[in-house]
């Protein structure tokens, strides 16, 4: 287990010295939210409320990104340090999760290579399971792009909480030869922890990411394949307990159940069956709910192959480019990936006497892409959504494999799971390196995804900074090729177009009308989504600082065709406003553009902010008053106090 550990520090060591990428641009760079001068309470306030990832804000995440800030600035290297440890930690937590479950697999298993010889070597076994966890390609993302940090940190707190659950469980069971007087308050105590064990990791872990709300699911899932709601363990039958207790229900431990888990599932689908059945839910996306659970289907099923086998043109990184399912048989694999999810779970009900470690494996695997990969109207596929679902694959193969023997086949297969850790080993290893440089990683995930726009888009982006903006350098005419790729691909967002109007407007060369034209087209497409806004925000920002010569009919043709679309996202009313004000010298037009974001986002600080400034620049000073109010409002744990205090500087004395 020390080995693995250190393997898997030195094998992404060269790894941490790259740079950002993509999402960490809007969550940490760009957001001033994460990068406090100070830590206090209202500094410390303002990070746990400022991710735009999400309507929850990821609080603790946030914290974590701010705590990295004020110790080493934006340098990428300690970010990535951070994520290291927190996933040599979580290999931790799942290796004594893991030699838990195997200790329990013996007394639920009727035949099979599993048995009490296996549990002998539960240590080993569980080693292998973990160092393979730790090493696998799929899972480098959970590392190296810092801002899943979101993913690792909420499954540590997954990982610690079914801990808890089983040993709670584990002590709720236990029975002694002699009577003593403390045996139930000992099985109480082991039902507390499971309950605290869940409750608090739930909550906590939900404060890093939302995919800690499975950990409920989890626990059931080992309570039904592991422990079956019995009263005793049959393995530990005593005089005070006889082999019939074991058929005996624990009826507070299906209550808990009930409670955590199927109140909660009832009352979230309620919630949100309304809000996906609406169209306005998949205006931003490329595919429906209908051809969404079509696709998924596809890629749930891949991800096993991805997680196992981790051919480097299957871990791309960007999966923009991925073929939509538009019928059962448009692809053909929709339907057999459905008929292979059913067996899969057909094959837990089966598996779940003989082989329990098998069933519980698959059945972790599917319960985990429940969230991810149904109905809420997320992208359709990313790596990391693999975290916790590859201990699942593993744990369902490795014990078949690793379990002590002295045959040829066991031989072989022991063979088979060495080479491929070292296999995994090497990938991921190759892959880390990659990451280690950032114009190397974007030659690397370009090449592997030769028709992603995002892709093709990030080396182009890659050349620029390289360039320098210099018309010397050997890197700018090398930036124009994957940016038009990219421009051209279906689907893309306007983040190349952008890129080329950015670049030579940097450089005082001429816009091709191309350019312009195809990012209006995009625009007038579809409604904007976020690396379209971040897109608009950027060309603002450079034509405000004087940097860039836009025309002004061009930008705004653009932000026509951005709020021609219902339910337009107030922030593309607040940069339309911010280039209105700043750059037209309409403040007529910019205050009213203001004025629309804080009415659709009221509980947004910054839109009051602006709104507050631009009043007072007016003279209106009863309705700056007003906005100020406002923000008295939101000023939770004084995180606005610097803010209000600005503003009233600037009213006059009343």
């Amino acid at each position: 287990m020390l080995a693995a550990l250190a393997v898997t520090t030195l094998v992404y060591w060269p790894g941490l010295s790259g740079g950002w990428l993509f999402d960490d641009f809007p969550n940490i760079v760009e957001n001033p939210g994460v990068q406090p001068s100070h830590a206090s309470i209202a500094t410390l306030t303002q990070a746990a409320l400022s991710s735009p990832s999400s309507t929850f804000k990821r609080p603790l995440a946030s914290l974590s990104f701010a705590a990295n800030y004020l110790v080493g600035g934006l340098h990428p290297f300690g970010w990535k340090l951070t994520n290291l440890i927190i996933h040599l930690l979580n290999g931790i937590l799942l290796f004594f999760l893991t030699r838990k479950l195997l200790d329990l697999a013996p007394r639920n298993t009727e035949s099979g290579l599993v048995n009490a010889t296996a549990a002998k070597w539960s240590g080993t076994i569980a080693a292998s399971i973990t160092a393979a966890w730790l090493l696998l390609p799929i899972n480098l993302t959970g590392v190296l792009y810092v801002v899943q940090r979101m993913e690792s940190l909420a499954n540590a707190f997954v990982l610690l909480g079914l801990l808890g659950y089983v040993a709670g469980r584990q002590r709720m069971m236990e029975r002694v030869p002699i009577p003593r007087p403390d045996a139930a308050r000992r099985a109480w105590r082991g039902f507390l922890l499971c309950v605290l064990s869940v409750a608090a990791c739930t909550l906590v872990g939900g404060t890093a990411k939302e995919t800690a709300a499975m950990l409920p699911l989890y626990a059931f899932l080992i309570e039904w394949i592991m422990f079956r709601f019995r009263t005793t363990d049959p393995g530990q039958t005593s005089a005070t307990s006889s082999a019939s207790d074991a058929s005996k229900t624990e009826w507070k431990v299906v209550a808990f159940f009930v409670v955590s888990l199927a109140i909660p599932l009832i009352a979230g689908l309620i919630w949100l069956l309304p809000k996906v059945m609406s169209p306005e839910a998949w205006a931003t996306r490329d595919f429906t709910l209908q051809t969404r659970l079509l696709s998924e289907m596809r890629i749930v099923v891949g991800y096993i192959a991805w997680s196992l086998l981790a051919l480097p043109h299957w871990l791309s990184f960007y999966h923009d480019d991925y073929r939509i399912s538009t019928g059962w048989l448009h692809p053909w694999s929709t339907l057999a990936s459905a008929l292979i999810l059913l067996l899969l779970v057909i094959s837990v009900f089966k598996l779940r006497q003989r082989r329990p470690l098998v069933a519980l494996g698959i059945a972790l695997f599917l319960g985990c892409h429940l969230l991810t990969a149904t109905i809420i109207p997320l992208e359709l596929i990313y790596e990391h959504r693999n975290y916790f679902a590859s201990f699942g694959l593993l744990l369902a193969i490795m014990p078949l494999l690793v379990v002590p023997g002295r045959s040829w086949m066991a031989r072989t297969r022991q063979g088979s799971a060495l080479l491929a850790i070292l296999t995994w080993t090497a990938l991921t290893a190759a892959t880390a390196y990659a990451w280690g440089n950032p114009l190397r990683l974007a030659e690397e995930l370009a090449a592997r995804a030769p028709h992603s726009p995002r892709a093709q888009y990030e080396l182009g982006r890659s050349y620029i900074i390289a360039s320098g903006y210099d018309p010397a350098s050997p890197y700018t005419p090398m930036v124009y090729p994957p940016l038009e790729r990219a421009a051209r691909l279906p689907d893309s967002s306007i983040l190349p177009q952008q890129a080329l109007i950015f670049f030579n407007a940097r450089m005082h060369r001429p816009i091709k009308d191309v350019w312009w034209d195809s990012l209006i087209a995009s625009l007038k497409r579809r409604k904007p989504g976020v690396q379209d806004e971040s897109s608009l925000a950027a060309l603002v920002q450079c034509a405000r600082t004087g940097l860039c010569i836009l025309p002004e009919a061009r930008m705004q043709a653009a932000f026509k065709a951005a709020i021609s679309h219902p339910d337009t996202d107030a922030r593309i009313w607040s940069y339309y406003s911010d280039y209105a004000w700043n750059v037209m010298g309409d403040h007529s037009l910019g205050l009213s553009l203001i004025q629309r974001a804080v009415s659709d986002a009221p509980d947004e600080p910054a839109y009051h902010i602006t709104l507050a400034r631009m009043l007072i620049a007016n003279g209106e000073f009863e309705q700056a008053r007003k906005q100020i109010a406002a923000l008295e409002r939101l000023n939770i744990g004084g995180r606005l106090e610097g803010s209000i205090r600005n503003l009233r500087g600037q009213m006059p004395a009343s």
